[in-house]
């Protein structure tokens, strides 16, 4: 059996509700190790009592810069559809993608809630939207994972992916190359680096006894206890590289992609 890849994992259960700066019961982190089963991590201490995605990109940020690789999970989309490149003109770019999708989308700035920009009082989002009928590949990949574009339905990933698409921008402005993102930056990860992937906690939530956590909590916590038991026992590398053939390979390097489906027996 190979070496684990990582040395820490990290899970993570998202929400786009109210202000980037907002104290969110729905935001958890989970922090596991080698040795370690996870544990939650609390936010810095401060007046607000739970984590605010302003917060939680600043620690990412923190932590990249130790010497010590990473494996981050993510449950937002980390993309979009490639019809939504197609009919607004975009070019088969990630990193291009994240700029403009922050122009028209400032969901990182003070006071701005997803709904500001989605209905037009702030951004230009109207410029930007896209179909509920439009799907990733990944997406059409698992039973049940909803379109980034579907808003006001339960188990929607559309407010956290259009809250959480400039903060991944911020972490890649502010980490630099010591962070790999997944497959964006290539589906094989050099090795000791620290990668962040985007994950579906529906996938893995099953495999693993809830007890006395919340459903945010419990996510955040299967999504780290996978990826290190993944990782441990060998069975993680095999997840990055999904049964794609090349065309579909092509398009899930701007789509995205999600851990763990199509994954090679």
């Amino acid at each position: 059996m190979s070496s684990p890849a990582f040395d820490v994992y990290v899970g993570i259960d998202y929400s786009g509700a109210a202000t980037p700066t907002s104290s969110l019961k729905g935001l958890r982190v989970y922090l596991a190790d080698r040795a370690s089963a996870p544990v939650e991590v609390e936010p810095p201490r401060s007046p607000r009592k739970y984590w605010t995605r302003l917060g939680i990109a600043e620690w990412l940020v923190d932590r990249f810069s130790v010497d010590q690789p990473t494996l981050v999970g993510i449950d937002h989309g980390f993309s979009f559809p490639l019809r939504y490149f197609e009919t607004h003109r975009l070019p088969h770019n990630w990193a291009a993608f994240l700029d403009d999708f922050q122009r028209h989308w400032p969901t990182d700035e003070d006071h701005t809630y997803v709904d500001f920009a989605r209905h037009g009082t702030h951004g230009h989002g109207a410029a930007r939207f896209g179909n509920t009928r439009w799907r990733r590949l990944t997406e059409l990949r698992t039973a049940s994972a909803k379109s980034v574009f579907h808003f006001d339905v339960p188990g929607s990933v559309a407010k956290s992916t259009h809250a959480g698409l400039p903060w991944l921008r911020h972490i890649r402005l502010k980490a630099g190359d010591r962070i790999h993102f997944w497959p964006f930056d290539g589906w094989d990860i050099p090795a000791g680096r620290s990668a962040i992937v985007e994950v579906y906690p529906a996938l893995w939530r099953c495999g693993f006894r809830r007890e006395a956590r919340t459903a945010d909590q419990h996510d955040a916590y299967s999504v780290a206890a996978w990826m290190r038991d993944a990782d441990i026992n060998g069975s993680l590398r095999r997840c990055f590289d999904p049964i794609l053939d090349r065309e579909e390979r092509a398009a899930s390097s701007i789509e995205g992609w999600i851990l763990g489906v199509g994954t090679r027996p």
